[in-house]
C-alpha cells in the first residue's frame, strides 16, 4: 500500500446481505444462483454466516442472517490493521459499534450506514459468469445511497477513509471512487432525492447482455421495479432492491 494512503484504505471490499431470518433460506439460494456462486459451509456461533464463493478468484460477496430488521446490504473492508483502521474512521466522524474478540470491528458512518473493517486475506478478482445463453454478468459495483442532506458529510467521509479520489460522473446525482485495479467492486455514492432517514448500500451487476439477464433473474424470482435508459431496478424475492445495468462486465482479470 501506498504510503499516502490511511490505515484504513482498504485491500479489498466484500458485500455483506443481510437477510432478514425468514428470509434468509430462499434469498441465499436466489443469490447464489444469480451469481453464479456455490455456497460455503455454514459458520459463526449462531451458523448466521455463508460464503457465496464464485468458480475463481476469491469470493466478494457473503451472506448473513439479520435476526432484526428487514434485509440490507453492508460492506466489509478489509484492512492489515482493523484497530487502527477503526481508530482513524472514528476520528473521522464514525461511531464504533462493535469490536469483536476476532478482531473484526463494527462501525456506522456518519449518515448511519453499517460497515466492517475485517482481516480476512484476498487478492484475485473473479471473472464474469458465462450463462447458457452466451451472456455474461457480475456483481461488480456497490451504491451507497445517501440522502441529500447528508451527502457531503458522506462524500468526504469515504473519501478520507478509502484515500480513493472523488470524481463526478455524467449523472449528476453520482460520484464515483476512484478504487484501485484488482478491486472486486467499484464503489458509487449516490444522492437520494428522497428523504430516507439513513444512508443504505445496494448491489449493481453489469451484463452484456440486459435482456437476458433481465429474464433470467425474473425466472429466478426477482422483479422489475423501474426501468431507466441504462439501468433497471430490481427486487429480489425478499424485496430487496439491486440494479442491472447494460455495461458489459470487466473480464480484465490477470491470469
Amino acid at each position: 500500500m501506498s504510503g499516502d494512503l490511511p490505515a484504513s484504505s482498504p485491500l479489498w471490499i466484500s458485500a455483506f446481505l443481510d437477510l432478514a431470518a425468514e428470509e434468509l433460506e430462499r434469498g441465499t439460494a436466489f443469490w447464489a444462483q444469480v451469481t453464479g456462486t456455490t455456497l460455503s459451509t455454514v459458520r459463526g456461533e449462531r451458523a448466521e454466516f455463508t460464503t457465496l464463493v464464485p468458480p475463481d478468484g476469491d469470493d466478494h460477496l457473503r451472506v448473513q442472517r439479520r435476526d432484526e430488521g428487514p434485509s440490507r446490504v453492508h460492506l466489509d473492508l478489509h484492512v492489515g490493521d482493523q484497530a487502527t483502521a477503526a481508530e482513524h474512521a472514528r476520528r473521522l466522524g464514525a461511531e464504533v459499534v462493535h469490536t469483536a474478540e476476532e478482531g473484526y470491528v463494527v462501525l456506522r458512518s456518519p449518515g448511519g450506514l453499517t460497515f466492517c473493517f475485517v482481516g480476512h486475506p484476498a487478492s484475485r478478482r473473479s471473472r464474469p459468469t458465462t450463462w447458457p445463453t452466451g451472456h455474461h454478468s457480475q456483481v461488480d459495483q456497490l451504491s451507497i445511497d445517501v440522502p441529500e442532506r447528508l451527502l457531503e458529510a458522506e462524500l468526504a467521509f469515504w473519501r478520507d477513509l478509502t484515500g480513493w479520489r472523488l470524481r463526478r460522473t455524467a449523472y449528476e446525482e453520482f460520484h464515483l471512487l476512484e478504487v484501485p485495479a484488482g478491486q472486486p467492486l467499484q464503489v458509487l455514492v449516490q444522492r437520494l432525492d428522497d428523504d430516507a432517514s439513513e444512508v443504505s448500500v445496494h448491489l449493481d451487476l453489469t451484463t452484456d447482455d440486459v435482456g437476458a439477464e433481465l429474464a433470467r433473474h425474473v425466472a429466478l424470482g426477482a422483479r422489475v421495479v423501474t426501468s431507466h435508459d441504462h439501468w433497471t431496478v430490481m427486487a429480489d424475492p425478499g424485496g430487496l432492491r439491486y440494479c442491472i445495468a447494460g455495461d458489459p462486465p470487466d473480464d480484465d482479470v490477470p491470469a
